[in-house]
């Protein structure tokens, strides 16, 4: 996905940045297995092509936190912190999204 070229779309990353550094921070203390996350998007179809993915140790972490609702609280968490720069997320299953560690070696060779 191309980087943000304008002020204006480097002005709008930066926030949505530490929006989620906010929530992350918040993920390693409160969600077992939770690693980090990352953000990536289109910024000339924005909010729209912002997608959010939060990273676990083990697939069987990330299964645990689906089943315990973690997940949902995690989605939500992002969600609340995005309103507060003005970003709305119109469909948050799709754009935050989930991945393990372990799945991600798997599929970087």
């Amino acid at each position: 996905m191309p980087k943000p070229q304008s002020k204006t779309q480097k002005k709008i990353d930066n926030n949505v940045r530490l929006a989620l550094t906010a929530a992350c921070e918040h993920f390693l203390e409160d969600v077992s297995g939770f690693q980090w996350l990352t953000h990536e998007a289109d910024y000339s179809n924005f909010p729209a092509s912002l997608l959010i993915t939060c990273v676990f140790d083990t697939a069987e972490s990330q299964q645990q936190a689906r089943q315990n609702g973690d997940s949902d609280k995690m989605q939500s968490a992002i969600q609340r912190q995005l309103l507060k720069i003005g970003v709305i997320l119109k469909i948050v299953k799709q754009q935050v999204v989930f991945d393990s560690e372990d799945h991600r070696r798997a599929t970087s060779h």
